[in-house]
């Protein structure tokens, strides 16, 4: 059995799998604030729950925001802040008395899309998420490329590619540079654009909708954002060039996407065609836990 865990901001939650991806055990609970140690807590009794009603122990893996460094084990660059810094993976194998696997959430969505997802004919699958933020995770063979510093496919914060004068040098990004795609293409970015274009507040979801209904200002924040999308997407193509891109996050779910981004991402291609196959996650926001499960995948 595979037990994975998706270490969120607000949100933990557990799944368990059996070989043939059935589930078997699923379990949430909030998110502890009040310190690391209860976080540690609550990892420990959430596997409990989920083998006491599966009956059987298994595998541990845990996707988390931010990522552990592969030499010395210290998590960095989360917004789980109270991970930063802390050496996960050795207090969660303390506490629990196993091995444990941790990934990046985004690699963990990769793995799962990759496993037996939108990806499961790929090789190499580049799973892009577009949701608060823009992240992504890199799956070669099904499992997790992470690279030698732990940071493969961190591309939130690489600036946004191809930047027009309007646009350089970028919004200030929590990171504390400019112009990084965190800050462009995702729900954000949407969010952020409206209410420089317009001066008025509007949630994503209701951008979209506005632009499904005609209005003039949301339709040109999303033909800005499509362009935003596709010039990470090419950026990625002439790195990686994936056999699949799969999207999750909120704005993965705008179903237009997947017919208007890949004709702009030729534009911007060091190449004469882009037909690399850009497709919504399956297991939608299952991938993350599904993913962590699947580390262990042998």
């Amino acid at each position: 059995m595979f037990i994975g865990i998706d270490w969120g901001g607000t949100k933990m939650e557990v799944i368990a799998l059996d070989r043939d991806g059935e589930t078997r055990a699923r379990h949430r609970v909030a998110t502890p604030t009040s310190g690391y140690d209860d976080c540690i807590l609550a990892v420990h009794g959430l596997v409990a729950a989920a083998e006491k009603t599966a009956g059987e122990q298994g595998s541990i893996g845990i996707g988390i925001p931010g990522s552990p460094n592969p030499r010395t084990g210290i998590v960095r660059n989360s917004n789980a802040v109270l991970i930063n810094g802390k050496p996960l993976g050795r207090d969660l194998e303390q506490a629990l008395g196993r091995k444990v696997r941790l990934a990046n959430d985004a690699n963990c969505l990769a793995v799962s899309e990759a496993v037996d997802g939108a990806g499961k004919d790929a090789q190499t699958v580049f799973g892009v998420i577009v949701g608060t933020g823009h992240g992504g995770g890199l799956a070669i063979g099904k499992k997790v490329h992470a690279g030698y510093q732990g940071v493969a496919a961190e591309i939130g914060h690489y600036p946004l590619p191809w930047m027009t004068k309007d646009e350089y040098p970028g919004h200030k990004c929590w990171c504390g540079k400019h112009g990084c795609l965190d800050m462009y293409a995702c729900g954000t970015g949407v969010e952020l654009d409206y209410r420089l274009t317009t001066g008025v507040e509007k949630r994503g979801r209701d951008i979209i909708e506005a632009k499904r209904a005609g209005d003039p200002a949301s339709t040109g924040v999303y033909n800005r954002f499509v362009d935003r999308l596709a010039r990470s997407l090419a950026l990625l193509t002439n790195i990686v060039d994936p056999d699949v891109f799969v999207l999750g996050g909120g704005m993965s779910n705008v179903d237009e996407i997947y017919e208007d981004v890949p004709p702009r991402v030729v534009n911007y291609l060091f190449g004469d065609s882009f037909e690399t196959p850009v497709r919504k996650a399956m297991h939608g926001d299952s991938s993350g836990v599904r993913g962590a499960a699947w580390l262990w995948k042998d």
